[in-house]
């Protein structure tokens, strides 16, 4: 990967993630990031191109986090506490690697898009499954319930603390599913 595609990649991250998608334009990463429109589109064909791989970059990151945390999960419940420690961090803005909280990159851009059909959306789709097959592989053994108890509070934890400013959201969270988790371990 060339260094001017990577500055547009990092520069658009950090600009999506701050403002999202639709308030940011190419013009903005271009000054910001300094690199000519002509290099831009050499790398990528549109806007939707570039946000695809800001997706893709954000996706490496955030996976290669979320693993190295769940790693030392040693059970289910242990597994639930991991995760939304992990979580509890992100919010309240104690994990350099993923900047500062501005909601979930996928959930927003999800969103902005607007056509559940466009690549954008289709990738935070993937990104979210990618995500839930990372904490089922993480499970004591196969349980489809358990899997869609976390990944429903995960996910309302993240828009909670986005939305409402909910810091705590993904604490609650945690003790209401060690809480709920034994009936269906």
């Amino acid at each position: 990967m060339t260094d001017k595609r990577q500055l547009l990649i990092d520069t658009a991250l950090s600009l999506f993630t701050e403002r999202g998608i639709n308030l940011v334009g190419i013009n903005e990463v271009l000054k910001v990031s300094g690199v000519a429109k002509k290099t831009l589109y050499h790398h990528f064909s549109s806007k939707e191109a570039l946000i695809v791989a800001v997706l893709e970059t954000r996706h490496q990151i955030f996976i290669h986090w979320l693993e190295e945390r769940l790693a030392q999960a040693q059970d289910d419940l242990s597994l639930i506490d991991a995760l939304f420690s992990a979580l509890d961090d992100w919010f309240n803005d104690r994990v350099p690697q993923l900047s500062q909280f501005h909601g979930c990159l996928f959930i927003n851009s999800a969103i902005e898009c607007g056509d559940c059909r466009c690549q954008v959306s289709r990738f935070a789709k993937f990104h979210k499954q990618a995500v839930r097959e990372l904490i089922e592989q993480r499970l004591s053994q196969p349980n489809e319930s358990l899997v869609d108890l976390i990944c429903l509070m995960k996910e309302g934890a993240i828009v909670s603390a986005m939305v409402s400013q909910d810091k705590a959201a993904a604490l609650r969270s945690q003790a209401l599913l060690k809480r709920l988790a034994p009936s269906l371990i």
